[in-house]
């Protein structure tokens, strides 16, 4: 051990040999990797093996992932979204810290802390672990669905409000320190804020474009200048004091109306996940453990109040602004859990003696409770809905008219085709179908694809493929075939197949038609025929059969002139 520590090439080695182990064991054992990966911080840092000596370079690569893992974020935002989810994000984001601090403090009186004390851990509280959660519905692939979207809007008012609050503090000596942040004055952080937005404006509407197409003839450049955008607005944003993970935001924006946003983003992926690794590792690194024996009726009672009355306090707002009960609750269980950020407060409290070390304990204890309990919360989110489903109905106005297209406008619609899944697959499918006079609908859980299909001259609804309500609602009684097109990403996460629960949920609301579902691995097609799927079809094979028909001389049928899906993505935006 003592020769691993001498040299930090050889301990970034070790950790990331570790890192391999403990997340192949998660994955054996069913777990999350992000609970494996913060393990591995915990196995590592001074607790257990005392592994970790080179914290300023772990603390680099982990602000590196931020700012990279934001990046990717921001370059996929619809700005037509943001204006759409503005308000419900500035009032479920305003609410919770409100609902947070003010309930919090009170708990903190109740169980017998000092005033000080009690609005330090009230304010801790407030603040949501952006990074987690990101990358949690970034792995299952739902950032893009409404909830995913009004999660990342609301994460990021709190994330503002919470720079405001430390400023605030700062000022008046209840709190100091920048916690990861730097600025100065709240009007100046306000100043610099609508600087770094008046030159991403700036940016899209003179530079963006003509410079990454001409960066694109080198592939390698392009990218290196992606992350050179990523890092220096995360730089900017936490020197005037907005946060890293703001500054991260802006630069994907600033990237986000280019064509080659895709390509920026499919090849910063794997480098998003390779340095995130060592946010992870830092985290569960800078948990001390010896901390953990006071307080321990305190850390089950806010962490109670954190796991439950959080997720509350946003389903209520969401109903009353007239979101269906499934969007305010699975977007509520994002905000389940404290961040680092919250250990970092606190610690400023205790070295300027403002609250005692206990505390420290108290809310280390907080954030490793709520962080495990939250990862899982959050992967299997869908099952959790399941289970409560019957007693949200309080939190749901009648019709949900925030919703992008209410469920039931086309109920007495008969429809002979209904596709789950409309991205390029599905929209093809879709296209050519209307092209033969069928009438199809589409269904997605994305709300751009939905209103790309809108566009498009296509009946669509917007609605998750799991969900039961939903699924039973549908007007399945005339159709004739159930497409799904979505596809099927291993994560590691919930490993739950939506093709199969698809299945099951038409089935057993009285569908009688046929089902097709699409694969990509002919190792699937028994068990889909297996769960009762009458069809599955395999794009890559299918291309590839017609294509060696072509090629063999065999009469080429009719082609339907209908667009790409990257001219329809042009003609949309």
């Amino acid at each position: 051990m003592e020769v691993i520590v001498q040299s930090p090439f050889a301990e970034i080695a070790a950790l990331l040999v570790l890192a391999a182990v403990v997340g192949f064991l998660g994955i054996v054992l069913r777990q999350p990797l992000i609970v494996s990966f913060i393990a591995v911080g915990l196995i590592a840092g001074p607790s257990a093996l005392d592994l970790v000596r080179s914290d300023e370079e772990i603390s680099l690569l982990s602000e590196l992932g931020i700012a990279v893992l934001l990046f990717l974020v921001g370059i996929k935002l619809d700005v037509k979204l943001i204006r759409s989810l503005g308000a419900v994000s500035l009032l479920t984001g305003l609410g919770q810290v409100a609902f947070t601090s003010v309930f919090g403090y009170l708990i903190g009186l109740a169980l017998g802390l000092g005033h000080v004390t009690a609005l330090y851990i009230a304010v801790a509280l407030t603040f949501s672990s952006t990074i987690i959660i990101v990358k949690l519905l970034s792995d299952k692939r739902e950032i893009d669905s409404l909830h995913g979207q009004i999660a990342l809007g609301f994460l990021i008012v709190q994330d503002l409000v919470v720079v405001m609050a430390m400023i605030v503090l700062s000022a008046i000596g209840i709190g100091a320190g920048d916690g990861g942040h730097g600025g100065g004055s709240v009007p100046l952080v306000l100043a610099s804020g609508l600087a770094m937005v008046a030159l991403v404006v700036l940016f899209v509407r003179y530079v963006a474009n003509p410079l990454t197409e001409r960066l694109a003839h080198a592939p390698e450049l392009l990218v290196i200048f992606a992350i050179a955008m990523a890092a220096m607005f995360a730089a900017a944003g936490d020197i005037v004091g907005l946060g890293k993970e703001v500054g991260g935001l802006l630069a994907g924006v600033a990237l986000a109306s280019t064509p080659y946003r895709e390509t920026i983003a499919a090849r910063l992926a794997p480098l998003r996940d390779f340095l995130l690794l060592f946010f992870f590792i830092a985290l569960g690194s800078a948990l001390d453990l010896s901390l953990l024996g006071t307080h321990v009726t305190g850390a089950v009672v806010f962490s109670l109040f954190v796991l439950i009355g959080n997720p509350l306090i946003v389903l209520a707002i969401m109903g009353a602004l007239g979101y269906r009960k499934r969007t305010g609750f699975l977007a509520g269980l994002t905000v389940a859990q404290i961040s680092e950020f919250s250990l970092i407060f606190i610690a400023m409290g205790v070295s300027l003696g403002h609250v005692q070390e206990d505390a420290l304990g108290l809310v280390t204890m907080v954030g490793l409770v709520t962080i495990a309990a939250s990862t899982y919360m959050i992967t299997y989110s869908h099952q959790l809905y399941a289970v409560f489903e019957p007693l949200l109905g309080v939190f749901e106005r009648k019709g949900t008219p925030r919703e992008p297209f209410e469920a039931g406008a086309h109920r007495a619609d008969g429809f002979k085709v209904i596709i789950f899944g409309l991205g390029r697959f599905g929209t093809a499918i879709g296209m050519r179908l209307k092209k033969r006079g069928i009438r199809v609908l589409g269904v997605d859980f994305n709300p751009s694809a939905v209103r790309r299909w809108g566009e498009l001259g296509l009946e669509t609804e917007f609605g998750d493929a799991t969900d039961p309500e939903f699924v039973a609602e549908l007007p399945l009684n005339r159709a004739e075939w159930i497409v799904s097109t979505v596809p099927i990403h291993p994560t590691g996460l919930s490993h739950e197949d939506t093709r199969t629960t698809l299945i099951q949920l038409t089935r057993t609301s009285g569908f009688t038609g046929r089902v097709a579902v699409a694969s990509h691995h002919a190792r699937d097609t028994e068990e889909l025929f297996a769960a009762g799927a009458d069809m599955v079809l395999e794009p890559f094979q299918d291309a590839a059969d017609r294509a060696v028909e072509l090629l063999c001389g065999a009469p080429e049928q009719e082609r339907t002139e209908i667009p790409s899906i990257e001219t329809e993505d042009k003609q949309a935006s």
